[in-house]
């Protein structure tokens, strides 16, 4: 009986290492979307204060106004966006 509970408390003990670790890993995730959306922020702003913003850093063609409305910090028109896209692996972070 003593060997029945040693093994069942290591499988509790590797499912809640499992269970925290995934918690911790979607914390990060959560993190890391949160810093890359502040980057994007504040590299809106930088193009803003450049007199840059609404200009795509691809083609310097105007960023439409429509996506600009759904995505403020747009730094690519929809047409270079969707290149990039195509051509570049995704990315943890949201590139737009």
């Amino acid at each position: 009986m003593s060997k029945r509970k040693e093994q069942l408390l290591d499988e509790i003990r590797q499912v809640l290492a499992r269970s925290i670790k995934e918690r911790y890993l979607g914390l990060m995730d959560t993190r890391g979307d949160a810093i890359g959306e502040v980057r994007d922020i504040n590299a809106a702003q930088e193009r803003i204060a450049a007199s840059r913003y609404g200009i795509c850093i691809d083609c310097c063609g105007p960023i439409g106004y429509q996506r600009l409305k759904a995505y403020p910090s747009a730094k690519r028109s929809l047409i270079c966006q969707q290149q990039r896209e195509k051509t570049r692996a995704p990315s943890k972070y949201t590139d737009h």
